[in-house]
């Protein structure tokens, strides 16, 4: 039995919830269908989902049509939990897009659509929402030819649009009209097969054109668009058809080494954790011995889902998904066995904006910190800052909806209510030029049994930290330069002004160490032998000298926006994003209406999405994504350090010494 992991993803609101409550409906896995308003849908089970009639964690159900097994998962559609839609992206065979009849191509659609394309993630684009009043046909599939990707078929017509009685029906490979279409979109992707073409259309097999279909599809050269309601049910039969047969399945070698990818971490009834993976080569088995980041655990427990439920199995193969327990140290997007080759980057960009968390009852502090710490682990993409030194923790993520989510979940699931700080924007630095330094064991004013030295370089923009060797690896044991490595990695999270240093590359250009020294009688020297800790100690110091020798910039992260207006409002829409320090880059003009698109400063991306349907009646259209960092104009801004300071050496060493 073939098995296809399928993901929904829509912009919110789009119906995404609703069509997954159908589908299974269809399917039977469930007899009466969820409401959103009503809280009742299967793939939405926290208690905050239900209450907002919103996804916030990604689902899985599973279902059967004919012979393919199919593992559902449903997403979030709000953009401001747009991780836990890139987490689950990469472990997929196939996606259905929602959009609505309604509205349209939505700013999230857009987003969602351009992850699918780098991805090249096989999509079939599922119109909801025909019930509807204001429901269209030829302009909903012009706005996702010309918004989304000119590549797509629309599959069938629609009768009674917008009106409870709307009907959805899929063409006929034996009508001429959508044949010719069909062959006319697939030929501009193969060249053998618009040879096989050129002479006489009418004369290529139905069945020809229907597999190459299949093969474009799979290979997401072409996007199948299908009509129809989560509401009535309408089309819904024939999405399911569509998945079943034009979506590819599951690939991976169960002959192979084990390859998975965690893309869920969730606790289980007694704390423990529940890693949510997908085996793309190999077998998984129970009482397996598996490394995690170079830790051995063993795998206790494995369940897949099957239909309604989710089943123990002794085993996982290939192409599924499986539910483990026992691996006690899993993060998302650990990989077990074999890595996987990494594609150039993430679907989506980190957060771009934090705020500092305080409990209301001061006693909670480290009740909130937990909890924070559990849901940072749930979502390694929300990042926590932890300042001892001030008592704060500052907490990064994707926009205010998420803060809510955040302060109800603390709430409900914790016990712990908090308030946040205005929330401020990320910034990063980059160098400015090169530097180096060194302190030399037994030199003053070097307290440490540690010889380090440093040069430090730009890097190119997106490629992180390099560490190399400018010495012999011979020359110290191995624990010493891993503890030079990872402490330069860590205080580069923390450059001259505060922010993370993402790219730069950095040498190691001195080493040495005392070794292991005893007196005479055999009794071990501490205070004449080198350990790791002096190495640790030290290499903060000889970098950020390295650091200030080269100097760094700060940048701000910068969002492009497309914002779609009626003309009439151009002039106070132009001046609105002039004091919002939005820069249009272009103005085209698009039918009655304008298409802008520019820059915007992160900071001001939420007054931006606030003013816009004042500024334009409603009727305008917003889209934003992190697009680069610039940099900062006016006062450079600063970030309190979290660290021992190693910019100012005495307060660095004296704390040190009290153990600070």
């Amino acid at each position: 039995m073939t098995t296809l992991n399928l993901g929904v993803v829509a912009h919110v609101d789009a119906g995404k919830t609703s069509l997954t409550e159908r589908l299974l409906h269809a399917a039977g896995v469930i007899d009466e269908i969820g409401s959103v308003d009503a809280g009742s849908t299967r793939t939405d089970t926290l208690a905050l989902e239900r209450q907002r009639g919103i996804t916030i964690k990604a689902a899985v159900v599973s279902f059967a049509v004919g012979d393919v097994t199919v593992n559902l998962v449903d997403t979030p559609g709000h953009s401001d939990f747009v991780a836990e839609v890139e987490r689950v992206l990469g472990v997929l065979d196939g996606a259905v897009l929602v959009v609505s009849a309604v509205e349209g191509v939505q700013s999230q659609t857009r987003v969602l659509m351009r992850a699918l394309q780098r991805l090249r993630l096989p999509t079939l684009v599922f119109v909801n929402k025909i019930d509807r009043t204001g429901a269209t046909y030829g302009e909903v599939l012009h706005d996702i030819a010309t918004r989304l990707t000119p590549d797509v078929v629309a599959m069938g017509e629609v009768r009674g649009l917008g009106t409870q009685a709307a009907t959805y029906r899929p063409h006929r490979l034996d009508d001429e009209g959508f044949l010719t279409a069909l062959v006319d979109r697939l030929t501009e992707h193969d060249d053998g097969f618009l040879a096989a073409c050129t002479d006489d259309v009418s004369r290529v097999a139905p069945e020809r054109v229907w597999d190459e279909l299949v093969a474009q599809t799979g290979r997401a050269l072409v996007h199948p668009v299908l009509f129809g309601s989560a509401m009535t049910g309408a089309g819904v039969d024939d999405m399911l058809t569509a998945v079943a047969t034009l979506l590819p399945g599951g690939a991976g070698d169960d002959q192979e080494p084990l390859s998975a990818t965690v893309f869920k971490v969730e606790r289980g009834p007694a704390g423990e954790r529940v890693a949510l993976l997908r085996v793309h080569t190999g077998w998984l088995r129970l009482r397996d011995r598996v490394s995690v980041r170079g830790v051995p655990e063993t795998v206790t427990s494995i369940s897949v889902y099957d239909a309604a439920d989710v089943v123990r199995r002794p085993s996982v193969p290939a192409g599924r998904v499986a539910r483990v327990v026992g691996l006690g140290s899993v993060q998302v997007g650990d990989v077990l066995g074999v890595p996987r080759p990494h594609d150039d980057g993430h679907a989506f960009p980190p957060p771009t904006l934090e705020t500092v968390v305080e409990p209301r009852r001061p006693e909670q502090r480290g009740a909130m910190y937990t909890a924070l710490c559990r849901l940072a682990e749930q979502d390694p993409l929300i990042g926590l800052r932890r300042d001892d030194t001030r008592g704060e923790v500052a907490l990064s993520l994707f926009g205010e909806v998420q803060k809510e989510v955040v302060q109800a979940t603390l709430a409900s699931e914790h016990g712990v209510e908090v308030t946040f700080r205005e929330t401020t924007t990320i910034c990063v630095e980059r160098l400015v030029g090169s530097g180096s330094a060194h302190e030399l064991i037994g030199v003053d004013p070097n307290p440490f049994l540690a010889t380090v030295g440093l040069a430090v370089a730009p890097a190119p923009v997106g490629s992180g930290i390099a560490f190399a060797l400018e010495v012999e690896r011979g020359s110290m044991p191995p624990a010493f330069f891993t503890a030079v490595e990872e402490t330069v990695r860590a205080t580069l999270q923390q450059g001259l002004s505060g922010w993370p240093v993402p790219d730069c590359a950095v040498t190691m250009t001195h080493a040495g160490y005392y070794a292991r020294q005893s007196h005479a009688h055999g009794t071990f020297d501490a205070s004449m032998s080198s350990t790791a800790g002096d190495f640790r100690h030290l290499t903060p110091l000889v970098l950020m000298t390295a650091l200030s020798q080269a100097g760094t910039e700060v940048l701000e992260p910068i969002h492009r926006f497309e914002l779609e207006i009626p003309q009439p409002m151009l002039g106070t829409v132009l001046s609105a994003l002039s004091r919002l320090r939005a820069v249009p880059l272009r103005t085209d003009p698009v039918g009655s209406s304008y298409l802008l698109s520019g820059d915007v400063p992160a900071d001001r991306v939420h007054r931006l999405q606030r003013e816009v349907p004042t500024l334009t009646s409603g009727e305008g259209v917003l889209a934003t994504s992190f697009d680069h960092h610039a940099p900062v104009l006016g006062p450079v801004p600063r970030r309190a350090r979290t660290d021992l300071d190693p910019l100012h050496r005495r307060e660095y060493l004296t704390r040190l010494e009290r153990g600070a």
